[in-house]
């Protein structure tokens, strides 16, 4: 109870306290602004954010998450045009809604919604993450390496046209994980001769370069493309009897999104489109679904706010990112010299608090900023691309040269923005890669250390349980994007013996 009230304190002081709003603030409007979204806001913050006291910037970032996740929401449902890609499933009834002349009741649905996901996850994640936390100091390299090998697995389900594509991205997140000395035994690695390497990639500007960079270069192709935009004078909320018809729907799509979000890689995308699925299975009127039903609204909104806090459990309690957004705020902690993990748990229980606090606040805050402001975020949308993105553009760029002061950090935050454009124009999304760069270190360090201890023989790895439950969920990982073709394979030769 002493870490809970520290906990609050934290965030109860005055500067915290602006600063989590204005993460709020910024989430809600980067949601509501076509093409931008939550990882490249944070990606952007990064760099910013090292002057700023460590609790506070770490609040600030979890705040515009869980904001930027309701925030997507609006663009969705003004001008069919999803702000994050979680709110897709948003935009199938929510549009059609606002269509009908109900705009502000699709906007107040999408809130309330994405509060009650949110508040659920959170309360799972106050009590998860010190289980978790408790049973991973029981954990050695191996066990680590095990669970390592198992997240980057999971790539294969996230966003993406393809897994090959998704994993593919992943190892090659690992890979550029590895420039630099190795510590271990002090060879060079990848360096090229370039001074500047021998420490290994900034993973800032790489960052910067994959989320803001390659969208800019991307939304260029779009600068006059024409899009149908509504306004929303007010943020309609829906009535006590409506929500108790829908407490159905938005308490199943809350324990999916915070599943989902606690298993590594998921994120609120997959959540959200099963949430909307679901919604739609237990539906007495499935027929309505596409045609302005307030369950396909709610459905997908709790589901990936509520992912958003699952996704913190893993991020936290074992240093594992749970989405590529989490991917990012868990650079942000190693960035200010905290040890994502169990030790976090046990060494600074009250900042683990801070956070909850801060994503609990963020929830109830873009409610309010809703209501107030829903006709001003719906004017938002009309900004135009040409002004809007030669601001990114200019962010980028001091972004990435003020991380460390250094003209080479540009480069590589203009390179890696222009590799991630052609990526993304062939079907690679970025996140897996920034998976696999901020989990290649784990994935490295517990290898050497786990070969160290069973003399360089591999095979003694399976003398942990631990170890063979993670690999066996490795292999399931791996194989289960195919398993589809298998049958539909099997049905094929099942019809040609029939005939």
């Amino acid at each position: 109870m002493e870490d809970v009230v520290r906990g609050i304190l934290l965030i109860l002081e005055l500067e915290n306290i602006l600063l989590i709003f204005g993460g709020v603030l910024i989430g809600v409007l980067v949601g509501a602004l076509p093409g931008l979204s939550s990882p490249m806001a944070i990606a952007l913050l990064l760099p910013f954010t090292i002057s700023l006291d460590p609790v506070a910037s770490i609040c600030m970032m979890a705040a515009l998450y869980c904001a930027g996740t309701f925030g997507g929401s609006i663009t969705a449902i003004l001008i069919n045009a999803p702000g994050a890609p979680p709110a897709v499933a948003t935009a199938l009834d929510g549009y059609q809604m606002a269509k009908k002349g109900e705009p502000g009741r699709a906007l107040g649905l999408a809130a309330v919604a994405s509060v009650l996901g949110g508040t659920f996850a959170i309360v799972i994640f106050l009590f998860a993450t010190p289980l978790l936390a408790e049973v991973a100091l029981k954990f050695g390299p191996v066990e680590y390496f095990g669970l390592a090998v198992f997240a980057l697995s999971m790539l294969a389900a996230m966003s993406g046209k393809s897994s090959i594509r998704n994993l593919i991205a992943g190892v090659l997140g690992v890979l550029v994980s590895t420039v630099g000395v190795h510590l271990a035994t002090g060879v060079e690695r990848f360096d090229f001769g370039i001074a500047e390497l021998t420490e290994g990639i900034k993973f800032v500007p790489v960052l910067i370069g994959l989320f803001a960079m390659s969208e800019l270069l991307t939304q260029t192709r779009t600068l006059n493309v024409p899009i149908e935009r509504m306004s929303a004078k007010t943020l309609k909320l829906p009535t006590i009897a409506e929500l108790k018809s829908l407490k159905g729907t938005i308490l199943r799509s809350s324990g999916l999104g915070t599943f989902i979000g606690i298993l590594p890689a998921e994120g609120s995308t997959v959540a959200a489109i099963m949430g909307y699925n679901e919604a739609k299975r237990w539906s007495k009127t499935p027929e309505k679904f596409g045609t302005g039903c307030a369950e396909g609204i709610v459905g997908p909104e709790a589901a990936n706010n509520a992912a958003a806090g699952g996704a913190m459990v893993p991020t936290l309690a074992l240093g594992i990112p749970g989405s590529g957004t989490t991917a990012l705020i868990l650079a942000a902690l190693v960035m200010h010299g905290f040890r994502p993990g169990p030790y976090l748990i046990i060494e600074t229980p009250h900042f683990v608090y801070a956070i909850f606090g801060a994503m609990l606040f963020a929830n109830f805050a873009f409610l309010g900023i809703g209501l107030v402001g829903a006709k001003l975020f719906s004017y938002v949308t009309f900004i135009p691309k040409r002004f809007l993105w030669p601001s990114v553009f200019v962010f980028a760029l001091i972004g990435s040269y003020a991380y460390s002061s250094a003209i080479f950090d540009v480069w590589v935050m203009l390179v890696s923005g222009i590799i991630g454009y052609f990526a993304l124009k062939n079907g690679f999304s970025p996140a897996p890669f920034v998976m696999g760069l901020i989990l290649g270190k784990m994935v490295e360090e517990t290898f050497t250390q786990s070969m160290v201890i069973h003399d360089s023989n591999i095979i003694n790895f399976f003398d942990s349980g631990v170890f063979i439950f993670f690999f066996i969920l490795t292999l399931i990982s791996l194989t289960t994007p195919f398993w589809p073709n298998i049958r539909a394979a099997f049905s094929r030769k099942k019809d040609e013996k029939r005939v």
